[in-house]
């Protein structure tokens, strides 16, 4: 397989030019290319699938028919990406600065889609989150990169595409967007939509893929990030705990649903998979409550729910149909309604209006922890009344999540294996020493009152068990751990007081002084998501310097580990 123009490059003899315009193939564009070699001998480029194919057969008796030698092998397998590069340079100018974003033909515009496809299907298998196409119309090529555990990553495959290329793959895949604004894709503006696609694996099973369409108008051109949603899947989110749920948080979780009113709200940053802990909490919603949700979109199946989706433009000129679903909702006797995300006004009136009618509302925001909560639902933006968060019973339970990378159990290595290795390093990525290490070590044992030889720390290599799941992923760890901090006001009534005062300082030091159980005890009870982190490194479930990327050094003199605010 050739994946990038450096590996094409040392082909002996060396690629000169293709040969599809002259022997009138171009209706096998982006599948199979004839190209002709510096010696004059010819052969075929192909994607992997049309290897073996008959086309691929015809193509090769079509080049010795012509008078060409077939160079020895005469198939070369390429990344679709680098063949339709490859397959274009004879009737695409490279466009430079300036935008050209029309297809040939319904040949090129198939290659395209079917790249396009490649893609997705490429970011499915290594379980990425999201793609980011990243179009830079002052290079004569753009990059492709992916949300992989978290991590922004570039394949080499996708390093290298053509700019031209890339931006006619966009306006083709454009054609297929749902609720967009706009007949056709504009590098120029800010573009959002739904885009369903059918993905055949390698199994053969057919998967529908849902993805969210937002792209950025960045000065060196598009960027557009394409959030994956599974669409009509067969297998359900996983069990809270499989997400790295605590049993204390499972129970606050399943008491909170079961009460009657109030809203289960949780928050944090973008991926940090808010929005399937709470498919994962309402899927279990007992079947004799009717479940209303509104997404945009509809991001994970609810069984028993009547799932909504609502396609909101990006200047909400359309804000009027968020009310008149509600309206139409709240005349629907349901007992429980999602409302995927609060992110504006029209989110707040909603929460104002049924949060406090007896209904059951869940909805997630976007905050960087616990007590940010209610300042972020009663900023001017969604404006939510802060006498109403106030109130006992409007807010049921509050949770902030983050997700960190877990450390695979087969080949995490302890305290003497960190020790032996020859390349120490801190979180930063800086090299250290041995005395380093003691000094880092006793900080965490003084800390966390516990000793060193409980510790896990990831393998820079990793193993069989992590890597066969992606090779882009992290080394040594598997998947990523929920870590969480939660209130429930109801039993706190300090934090509902400290709301209606906006006493930020006052919430802060309380929640930093509440009664809790020791950092090593599994009781989360009062404690912050940087305790909860350091619970699951005490039992080996997360290497220390993860906790040190989103809570700082633990050489730090002085360092608490309670509310990040």
């Amino acid at each position: 397989m050739i994946d990038t123009h450096e590996q094409l490059s040392r082909l002996n003899p060396a690629f000169v030019r293709t040969l599809s315009r002259s022997l009138g193939v171009m209706a096998l564009s982006g599948r199979v290319c004839p190209v002709l070699f510096e010696d004059g001998r010819a052969g075929v480029f192909v994607v992997a699938e049309y290897c073996q194919d008959d086309q691929t057969q015809a193509v090769l008796k079509l080049l010795e028919q012509k008078g060409f030698r077939l160079v020895e092998p005469s198939i070369f397998v390429l990344a679709s990406a680098l063949l339709i590069a490859i397959d274009r340079t004879d009737h695409v100018e490279r466009q430079g600065a300036s935008y050209a974003v029309q297809s040939d033909t319904p040949a090129q515009r198939s290659s395209l889609g079917e790249l396009f496809k490649e893609m997705i299907t490429w970011a499915v298998r290594h379980a990425a989150s999201d793609v980011h196409l990243n179009v830079d119309k002052f290079k004569q090529d753009s990059s492709v990169y992916f949300t992989i555990g978290g991590r922004y990553l570039c394949p080499e495959r996708y390093r290298y595409i053509p700019t031209a290329t890339m931006l006619e793959m966009l306006s083709v895949a454009w054609m297929g967007v749902q609720g967009g604004n706009g007949a056709v894709f504009d590098p120029m503006i800010e573009q959002q939509g739904r885009l369903n696609l059918n993905l055949v694996e390698s199994s053969g099973v057919t998967r529908s893929i849902a993805l969210r369409w937002a792209s950025l108008a960045t000065d060196s051109g598009p960027s557009v990030c394409l959030r994956l949603l599974a669409s009509q899947q067969l297998e359900l989110t996983p069990d809270l705990r499989t997400l790295g749920y605590l049993d204390c948080q499972i129970n606050a979780l399943h008491r909170a649903r079961s009460l009657q009113g109030g809203a289960v709200i949780l928050a944090g940053v973008v991926g940090s998979g808010k929005s399937t802990t709470i498919a994962t909490l309402m899927r279990d919603i007992p079947a004799d409550r009717k479940v209303i949700t509104i997404e945009d979109p509809v991001e994970y199946p609810i069984p028993n729910a009547l799932q909504n989706t609502i396609s909101r433009t990006l200047d909400d000129r359309d804000g009027n149909s968020f009310d008149i679903k509600l309206k139409t909702i709240k005349r629907s006797a349901m007992n429980d309604l999602l409302i995927g995300e609060i992110r504006d006004s029209a989110g707040g009136r909603a929460l104002m209006d049924l949060a406090g009618c007896g209904v059951n509302l869940y909805t997630t925001v976007h905050a960087g922890s616990v007590l940010l909560i209610p300042d972020r639902l009663a900023s001017s933006f969604i404006g939510v009344a802060r006498d109403l968060l106030a109130t006992p019973g409007i807010l049921k339970l509050l949770v902030y999540q983050m997700l960190l990378p877990r450390l695979c159990s087969m080949c995490s290595i302890d305290y003497s294996g960190l020790k032996s290795h020859q390349q120490l390093r801190d979180f930063e990525g800086f090299t250290r020493d041995a005395d380093w290490l003691d000094r880092w070590l006793d900080a965490i044992e003084s800390l966390t009152q516990t000793d060193r030889q409980v510790l896990r720390f990831r393998s820079p290599s990793g193993c069989n068990t992590c890597q066969s799941r992606s090779l882009l992923a992290l080394p040594g760890t598997i998947g990523r751990t929920v870590v969480a901090e939660m209130i429930e006001p109801q039993r706190e009534m300090e934090f509902l007081d400290g709301v209606k005062k906006h006493n930020g300082l006052g919430l802060l030091r309380w929640f930093n002084t509440r009664q809790c159980t020791a950092l090593s005890h599994p009781l989360m009870t009062g404690k912050s998501v940087h305790q909860a982190a350091i619970y699951k490194m005490l039992i080996g479930q997360i290497d220390p310097r993860e906790l040190e990327i989103r809570f700082g050094s633990f050489l730090n003199s002085g360092q608490g580990c309670g509310a990040s605010v």
